[in-house]
């Protein structure tokens, strides 16, 4: 373990300051150090073989921790993926459910934002986050915060309310209670399931990219994405992303702006691998389309797909800057050790005026809720991986340790209530400021969070490792203080236990494979409210079990697979009886997912899915809602996509795809819902070559039918889907 320790004490300017120096400086150096090289062979979405590490320690062509696993047929899913501390693996040997989706899907289906990418997903559902135009994604029935997304491995680092998708190159998409592989995310939403980042880097062959794309709306914008490497062998690399893009949505009178640069660095030599990575990301968003509130089971009708029921004064400014490094020493053939650290400033600012419909009076009120908020995060990981035998069994061991910080600085203005109307909204003038809390010109530290953790685990290999089980633990310890708008200190949170992992894998064919697992989820536990007969009492972290059976089918061509689940979340109220504050409730998520991806037939691609979800509450206060369905959780979810290249014509290519999602209720009770919702795109793409270059042209209709229908009541609210967008682009290779 590391000799180092963190503070829960807030970080000075000056501090913060020479931090990011020294982590400039770091790269520096670190990237003008000499090491013996070699050269790649990994291209970015097809390179041939295995990218995992072998589990036998004699395995003759070792494959390095930074290459990307290859995809499926068409390119669109990848066939492995990073599964937190046990590395990079293949799908079909480990005990999970994890899709993972490429860069060149991004490209192909003109993803924007990372909620357009995990629409694809069966088991994953796009809804809002509360009181601002954040994303936030339902997995398996539980939300998950953008807090809560890692990059490149690491939390605490990604940007936390949109995320721009021009610099990634794989999205991974964990479906499960996943504590052990990568620790408790830091808000506590990594429930059911988890997402993480792989930022692009420089591909063996030079790249230069231009993306020129524009809207049905107005919107334009461009992408230039550069990718490099020197060096005799190849050894150094450098890839810059930059994007610009800027207009009106298909919303009415709603504008956004999106910059974003990324700056991969990274050095390949016989052992040692360095990277680092910087990226800096701007988004301004003016009269957005907020979130809608009800009170009251009776739900209003959605207003016409574009009518935008937001205030012209409304806006939100969301900066974001991240710094990554990242190094790999091979100390032994088949030993690696690792260590990671990140640093994220934010800076976010926003008007927002989200209206509340009075279900028993037909009324529409809105307010006005100003929130200045900045976060200063440091993030760091260090650990080691490595294989050896002993006799006919195969060990792939691992040990690491993790540690993040978060230093939450917020403040706050509120205004009284003026009457509006979803449907014929009127221009309203700013409402006057009626409470205000903290310094809105520089707000104080509201939440200081430490995550602190150490894993280890070992997979042991039986029957030429056709049998693989993996039995680990994770020692979680959370710390977490709140502050009031004066500064003053008024919480003090810190509690840690030790969460298993065991996991199975059985191989009877070579591309069969059935598993198993029993894993947890964590998140901070609850403090006794001053109503209950235990004032002030801190829960112990919640845990949440998870048991997982399936089945994965994996070849070169195709993937598939079959997964049932049952999840329970613990939850925590005051006893009616006793009045004591306790972790008294549970809601239970049974489940069955099955989705493939892949070419089936030649020329024919698809990426589809279903997901069925038995969600209950279970042991409530008085037993007034048990064997009730949990809020904004639907039962049923479809998604059918479906790619077709014309054989008549080169290079055209045809696109489809229908995304279905259940009925979900607004309340515990039961007593309000909105109605089952479907939606179709289209899309078709043309490459050819233009004087000599590799050129592509794209177009996208989301929505044809131009369908006005909420989307989603998570977290207690409505959103309403995205109205029928047109998307054209045009990318060319120089």
């Amino acid at each position: 373990m590391s000799a180092f320790r963190l503070s829960l004490a807030p970080v000075q300017p000056a501090k913060l300051l020479a931090g990011r120096l020294a982590i400039s400086t770091a790269i520096s150096m670190a990237f003008g150090a000499a090491a013996p090289a070699f050269a790649q062979s990994a291209g970015a979405d097809a390179a041939p073989g295995s990218v995992l590490p072998a589990v036998k320690v004699e395995a003759s062509v070792p494959v390095l921790p930074g290459d990307l696993s290859p995809t499926y047929a068409g390119g669109q899913v990848a066939r492995g993926a990073d599964f937190g501390v046990l590395g990079k693996q293949k799908m079909i040997d480990v005990p999970f459910s994890m899709t993972t989706y490429t860069a060149k899907l991004i490209a192909d289906q003109q993803a924007l934002t990372l909620g357009d990418v995990l629409d694809n997903d069966p088991a994953v559902r796009v809804s809002s986050g509360f009181g601002n135009f954040s994303q936030v994604f339902v997995i398996r029935g539980f939300p998950l915060n953008g807090d809560d997304i890692s990059l490149n491995g690491l939390y605490g680092v990604t940007p936390r309310q949109l995320v721009s998708t021009s610099a990634l190159e794989r999205v991974d998409v964990f479906k499960g209670a996943n504590a052990f592989l990568n620790g408790a995310s830091p808000g506590g939403t990594a429930i059911g399931g988890g997402v993480n980042l792989q930022l692009k880097r420089a591909d063996d062959k030079p790249l230069t990219r231009v993306t020129l794309e524009t809207s049905g709306s107005g919107e334009f914008g461009e992408q230039i994405d550069v990718g490099r490497r020197f060096g005799s062998e190849g050894q150094f690399g450098i890839r810059v992303n930059q994007m610009n893009r800027g207009g009106e949505t298909s919303i009415d009178g709603e504008h956004r702006l999106n910059n974003t640069t990324a700056v991969s660095l990274d050095w390949r030599g016989d052992k040692l691998r360095l990277y680092g990575d910087f990226v800096y990301q701007r988004q301004k968003i003016d009269d957005g389309r907020p979130i809608v509130y009800v009170t009251g089971s009776q739900i209003p009708e959605p207003p016409s797909a574009t009518h935008n029921y937001a205030q012209p004064w409304s806006f939100s400014n969301l900066e974001d800057t991240v710094g990554i490094v990242r190094a790999e020493y091979d100390f032994l053939p088949a030993w690696t050790a690792y260590v990671a650290g990140g640093a994220r400033h934010t800076n976010e600012h926003g008007d927002y005026a989200s209206p509340t419909y009075n279900g028993a009076t037909g009324v529409t009120t809105t307010s006005r809720l100003g929130v200045p908020h900045k976060e200063d995060t440091l993030s760091g990981e260090a650990g080691v991986r490595g294989h050896f035998t002993t006799g006919p069994v195969t060990h792939m061991v691992t040990a690491s340790g993790s540690v993040v910080r978060i230093d939450g600085q917020s403040a706050y203005t509120l205004s009284g209530t003026v009457p509006t109307s979803l449907y014929d909204t009127p221009v309203l003038p700013r409402p006057a400021d009626k409470f205000t809390g903290g310094d809105l010109a520089d707000p104080g530290t509201t939440a200081l969070t430490l995550m602190r953790s150490v894993a280890v685990s070992d997979t042991l290999g039986f029957l030429n490792d056709r049998v693989l089980f993996t039995i680990g633990a994770r020692h979680q310890s959370i710390h977490s203080n709140g502050f009031n708008y004066k500064g003053v200190q008024n919480s003090n949170y810190d509690q840690s236990l030790t969460t298993p992992l065991f996991g199975l894998v059985v191989k009877p064919w070579e591309n069969v494979a059935f598993f198993a697992n029993r894993s947890e989820a964590l998140a901070q536990g609850g403090q006794a409210p001053n109503t209950a007969v235990n004032f002030g009492q801190l829960l112990a972290p919640y845990r949440t079990k998870q048991y997982e059976v399936g089945v994965k089918y994996d070849t070169q061509r195709l993937g598939a697979s079959l997964a049932a689940y049952q999840i329970e979340q613990p939850s925590a109220y005051t006893d009616s009886t006793t009045r004591i504050y306790g972790t008294n409730g549970t809601q239970r998520h049974r489940g069955l997912e099955a989705e493939v991806h892949g070419e089936p037939y030649k020329g024919v691609r698809l990426l589809a899915g279903m997901s069925l979800i038995n969600a209950k509450l279970l042991d409530t206060n008085g037993g007034a809602t048990d064997g009730n369905r949990p809020i904004g959780v639907p039962s049923y979810l479809f998604n059918l996509g479906a790619e077709y290249d014309v054989p008549m014509v080169s290079g055209l290519t045809l696109t489809a795809r229908w995304i279905h999602t259940g009925s979900q209720y607004l309340d515990a009770a039961n007593t309000a819902s909105i109605p089952s919702w479907d939606r179709f795109d289209l899309g078709a793409r043309y490459a050819t070559s233009i004087f000599g270059r590799p050129t592509t042209f794209r177009a996208t209709v989301r929505n044809v039918a131009n369908k006005a229908y909420w989307s989603s009541t998570m977290g207690t609210y409505l959103t309403q889907g995205e109205p029928r967008t047109f998307l054209l682009s045009m990318t060319t290779d120089f």
